[in-house]
């Protein structure tokens, strides 16, 4: 599980900085400003892999599920992403209003997400699945053939 959580932090972090140009201000924000907002950003999208992650382990009866990404938890993993990413960044962009999105941001009807929000649930999570399984199947070979 460690290194689902650390795979998902690195690489959710470039993303960030991508995105940049699509919420409003944060050009122009103050340099320390716009490190601890998006800091607080990335904890939070960390929190929600492992949510997403526990969801799925749950269903999956294990949290050995990615050596073996079946459709049902890995199916939930995503859905419980996006429907957190979803719900917060309505939140945070019509509630709080924390941040907002440029106008070079597309939005996601019903509820006005940005895109870049659910493309990252759509491409990164499932890349952090493969490289995971990729990386715990590599490290059991090796220690199955007693290197």
């Amino acid at each position: 599980m460690r290194e689902t959580r650390n795979q998902a932090s690195s690489a959710e972090r470039p993303a960030g900085l991508c995105e940049v140009p699509a919420f409003a201000g944060m050009s122009d924000m103050e340099h320390w400003e716009a490190i601890k907002l998006c800091l607080s950003a990335t904890i939070g999208d960390v929190g929600f892999a492992l949510t997403a992650f526990w969801v799925a382990s749950l269903a999956a009866r294990s949290r050995d599920w990615v050596l073996g990404p079946r459709k049902l938890p890995l199916g939930l993993f995503l859905a419980v992403g996006i429907l957190l990413t979803i719900g917060f960044e309505y939140y945070y962009t019509n509630v709080s209003l924390r941040w907002g999105y440029s106008e070079l941001m597309p939005l996601v009807p019903p509820f006005g997400t940005g895109l870049t929000p659910i493309l990252q649930w759509l491409i990164i999570p499932p890349v952090v699945v493969w490289l995971t399984r990729r990386h715990l199947l590599g490290a059991r070979a090796i220690r199955a053939a007693g290197a």
